[in-house]
């Protein structure tokens, strides 16, 4: 192993994957010794999982999206290979125009590609099914807002009822200023190419997938199981793993960088930063000043979730379905329910006299939900639960997180301004970041995000006199 002391700040998953990649915690030779400062008295950020009613559930991230393979080889690596279980196959909905309809298929976030099923679902009025029916075209140059341009092809209706959920459930953003780009790139060639939009999502989405692999991922006993999964490899690799440690200050050196943090000050060949872009800017303010500016302009969308344990016995029928999605345009109070007892047959299984689902309240620019107390959340859950699947019953137990600042925005040039970052970062030298605010902010990309940050300092601390040291590839 180096002697090469690397500092990863942030213990959520993309630092914590950070810091297993570089100590061979993860597997692969060590790189260096790591010590990770975590600001808060626990690892896992918005991974986070503890008992509502007796069981052992969620309490933030639920899945990963398991086609993109990063969060799954992390999970084999840490020994969960064999806790991976895919979702049931219980059908989502979406609860639009007084009614849960079932969510079409053959969309990819929203934008339809079998206008029969999207008919058939009974989401769309009759004129909004019409307008999509004639699509409009529209010249879309290097980026676009995802919700302007399938408003202009096919209809503002699209867009309210469908696109606006399902971009929701991934961003609690705006679908008119999220770029497409960013977020749904699979896109930005059918939209650039100028032919039928419904007929490129209708090809991408019929595409064969690798038989057997699920779509989406979880592990029994929840995701919140991972950063603990991660961070114990860390440990016994020799990660020194430091909560309620947050970091004063970052100063760059001639010998490396100065990290000072809990009253104490480390020595540092390099560091990766893996927090929140507010909290990147603050630390670089000094030695990376273009850099802030531009991760100060990355604004966050703040959430709760509203986890509620029912008594089986107490429900006149168990929900059906794996949940639903609520469009903004209809003005609810929650944004979303997953019927978790129905999602994942591990916790029907681990408590079969229990239901458990959880809401979500809370949107871009719409962070009052948050400044709520907890039993006011759980009362606007109830009310809307109530309207919509006429549930009457009262939860034995609640819990509610917040995330103040839990969904980076990724608005049109979002990628030009990660650029930007980047290039000023390597300016400074022995530097990377990672997590949601740069790659995405699914759990798999922040994943892929700390490999290539890890595989970075990697290079820079690795002489280049070694042979193929500089092609060297950190991952799982």
């Amino acid at each position: 192993m180096s002697d090469a002391q690397v500092v990863v700040v942030g213990g959520g998953i993309a630092g914590l994957a950070a810091a297993a990649f570089l100590s061979g915690a993860a597997g692969g030779p060590a790189r260096a010794r790591v010590t990770v400062l975590e600001a808060s008295g626990r690892v896992g950020g918005k991974l986070w999982g503890g008992e509502v009613g007796g069981v052992r559930v969620d309490l933030g991230a639920e899945s990963v999206l398991a086609r993109r393979p990063e969060a799954v080889e992390l999970a084999r690596a840490v020994g969960l290979g064999e806790e991976l279980e895919p979702p049931t196959t219980a059908k989502a909905a979406i609860w639009t125009r007084g009614a849960l309809r079932p969510l079409p298929g053959g969309q990819v976030m929203g934008v339809p590609g079998d206008l029969e099923a999207l008919a058939a679902s009974g989401v769309l009025t009759a004129e909004g099914l019409e307008r999509a029916r004639h699509e409009r075209g529209t010249e879309v140059g290097a980026d676009v807002a995802i919700g302007r341009y399938v408003a202009d092809r096919l209809g503002q209706e699209v867009v309210d009822r469908l696109v606006e959920p399902l971009l929701g459930g991934v961003y609690a953003g705006r679908s008119d200023e999220i770029s497409l780009r960013a977020a749904v790139p699979q896109l930005l060639p059918i939209a650039q190419g100028g032919g039928s939009l419904v007929e490129g999502v209708r090809e991408l989405a019929s595409r064969p997938q690798v038989v057997g692999t699920p779509v989406f991922q979880g592990l029994r006993g929840g995701l919140g199981t991972l950063p603990e999964a991660v961070a114990a490899a860390c440990v016994k690799a020799g990660v020194d793993l430091l909560t309620d440690t947050p970091v004063d200050e970052l100063r760059r050196t001639p010998e490396g960088w100065r990290v000072v943090a809990g009253g104490e000050v480390l020595r540092a060949d390099a560091v990766v930063l893996a927090v929140p872009a507010p909290t990147a800017a603050r630390l670089l303010r000094t030695d990376a000043p273009a850099a802030a500016v531009e991760l100060d302009s990355v604004e966050y969308a703040g959430m709760a979730l509203v986890t509620l344990a029912f008594r089986r016995a107490d429900l006149a029928e168990p929900p059906s379905g794996s949940g639903f999605l609520v469009p903004p345009v209809d003005g609810r109070r929650i944004k979303a329910s997953t019927f978790s007892s129905n999602k994942w047959g591990w916790l029907e299984r681990s408590a079969p006299d229990a239901f458990l689902l959880r809401t979500s309240l809370g949107r871009y620019r719409e962070d009052e939900a948050l400044e709520l107390p907890d039993e006011e959340l759980v009362a606007r859950s109830l009310a809307d639960l109530a309207e919509a699947i006429g549930l009457t019953a009262r939860p034995y137990d609640t819990f509610v997180s917040r995330f103040t600042a839990g969904l980076p925005q990724y608005p049109v040039g979002h990628l030009d301004r990660v650029a930007r970052v980047r290039a000023a970062a390597e300016a400074v030298g022995a530097l990377a970041l990672c997590g949601a605010a740069y790659d995405g902010v699914g759990i798999p990309a922040c994943i892929g995000s700390a490999a290539a940050a890890a595989a970075a300092i990697d290079k820079l601390l690795t002489p280049a006199t070694g042979e193929g040291s500089t092609e060297r590839t950190m991952g799982a």
